[in-house]
């Protein structure tokens, strides 16, 4: 009778002790990763490190290249921009180009070139006094055939490191058979570069570069995934985002502008439109475009625009340009077009 009351008090003891208390949940929430069978871990994931970039950036565009490329002397290329001269060569190579209106109807442009090094550049035309500015600005070395008097005088006057095509020979500057004089005539930056060397002019030059985000970067403004500039009568400049590549398909008067050595199409990483007072001084109407002094643009990259303000102390000066606060503005790393037009110009922003 012990022996069976004492096997009855050590059941109902384990039993009492299997019991759960009242506040402790009957269901055990699992982690769905854990049940998904992936180790659940401790440790904080480390940010995934940015490429390491070779080289040193380039002050015209942000783009990394080997020092000694970055640290030689900018060339600068007059190009054609008559409908006879289209296409050009080696635009797509620029890592600025400036595109100004000339004589009406026409504009013409000017690249610069510091770490590309295009075989074929051209057509080559002739040098207008704004054209000697921006050269100025950035102590380049300047390819180009003939200009009007002012702007001989002043190439001239400020000793520019100076390749022309009239008083060079044909291992220089070049025509080619495709397309009729005086529309017709090219070179390569490695020629202007062995030319550079041969006359003993300087090898590097002196001149502040631009601000670049050191990552591709969205600015915030107004939407411009379409900016269309009217310079004159049938003259027109018209970008289109590319919201994949993140860059601007450039058109000219209505077509695809394209890069006649490859036929690809000429893009943009940034754009800057700068307004200017342009004015025509003779009867040839040759322009005075004021370069120096202060006025209004925008600054468009990555499907955005903002408005900004530009400044420029002398001719040799750099051009500083600055957003509504007075901070001066930082580009996307890559290729910029800058459109000066007229001030209060005809465009469209969509």
């Amino acid at each position: 009778m012990k022996k069976l009351l004492f096997i009855i008090i050590i059941a109902m003891i384990t039993l009492t002790g299997c019991k759960k208390d009242k506040g402790e949940p009957t269901i055990v929430q699992v982690d769905k990763e854990e049940s998904e069978g992936t180790e659940k871990t401790d440790e904080i994931e480390e940010p995934i490190d940015a490429p390491v970039q070779k080289g040193i950036p380039s002050p015209l565009s942000g783009i990394y290249a080997a020092e000694e490329l970055v640290n030689q002397r900018i060339v600068a290329v007059m190009f054609d921009n008559h409908p006879r001269a289209r296409w050009q060569a080696g635009l797509k190579d620029a890592e600025i180009v400036f595109e100004f209106p000339v004589e009406a109807p026409y504009t013409r442009y000017l690249g610069l070139y510091l770490i590309n090094s295009p075989e074929s550049i051209g057509p080559i035309r002739s040098s207008r006094p704004y054209f000697v500015t921006k050269v100025l600005e950035f102590d380049a070395v300047y390819a180009r055939v003939g200009g009007s008097e002012q702007a001989k005088a002043d190439i001239r006057k400020f000793k520019i490191a100076d390749i022309d095509g009239l008083t060079s020979s044909s291992k220089v500057f070049w025509r080619k058979s495709h397309k009729k004089a005086p529309n017709n005539l090219y070179s390569s930056i490695e020629v202007i570069r062995e030319t550079q060397k041969e006359r003993g002019y300087n090898l590097t030059g002196s001149y502040e570069g631009f601000k670049f985000y050191t990552a591709d970067t969205n600015i915030e403004g107004y939407t411009a995934n379409s900016v269309l500039i009217n310079y004159i009568q049938n003259n027109t400049t018209k970008y289109v985002y590319d919201s994949d590549k993140k860059v601007y398909n450039r058109e000219k008067d209505g077509k695809l502008h394209i890069d006649e050595s490859d036929e690809s199409v000429i893009t943009a990483k940034n754009i800057i439109i700068q307004e200017a007072k342009i004015r025509v001084i003779d009867n040839e109407g040759r322009l005075d475009v004021g370069l120096v002094g202060e006025g209004n643009g925008k600054y468009i990259t990555n499907g955005v625009g903002m408005d900004i303000k530009w400044k420029k102390d002398s001719r040799d000066s750099k051009t500083y340009y600055y957003d509504i606060n007075g901070n001066e503005i930082q580009l996307n790393p890559g290729n910029t077009w800058i459109q000066i037009v007229d001030i209060n110009p005809s465009i469209i922003i969509e």
